[in-house]
């Protein structure tokens, strides 16, 4: 079955759904934040396919998400560290595992916490106005068009 490209949409969440919209790049990236950077550690973290981890650490790679590093050249393999712009990703991330474990965590509670280094507090992602720095909400917020937005 031949999946819809969304590459092209006037939509910032259109496309990033493109990219990053199916069930195993998102756990690839949260080994990447993890520390994982090794094709065989994805692999045994993750119980993915090889090929499919392949598929994604090249989508990953060419989108600039990861970096391929060699670190042997017999025969050849390759690490996959965050870039800048994988980097930048953690706040989606960390707005993704707050969701879930507000609303599909198991009664024990979330199976990870995200502690915050500077004051050293287990805590959760928030949204905030980078202008007011006012709660970022579905009441408090409006989508309306944009400079790129072509009619």
């Amino acid at each position: 079955m031949r999946r819809t490209s969304f590459a092209r949409w006037q939509c910032s969440i259109a496309r990033t759904m493109d990219l990053l919209g199916d069930q195993w790049t998102l756990l690839v990236l949260r080994e990447a934040f993890n520390g994982v950077r090794r094709f065989d550690r994805f692999q045994a973290e993750l119980g993915i396919a090889r090929n499919t981890l392949t598929e994604r650490l090249d989508r990953l790679t060419g989108a600039g998400l990861l970096a391929r590093v060699r670190y042997q050249d017999r025969p050849a393999r390759y690490e996959y560290p965050l870039t800048t712009m994988g980097q930048d990703f953690f706040p989606v991330l960390a707005a993704i595992i707050r969701w879930g474990d507000h609303w599909l965590a198991d009664p024990e509670g979330p199976p990870r916490l995200l502690r915050h280094h500077d004051c050293g507090t287990a805590t959760t992602a928030t949204v905030n106005c980078a202008d007011c720095g006012g709660p970022m909400t579905a009441e408090r917020v409006t989508m309306e068009p944009g400079p790129g937005l072509i009619s």
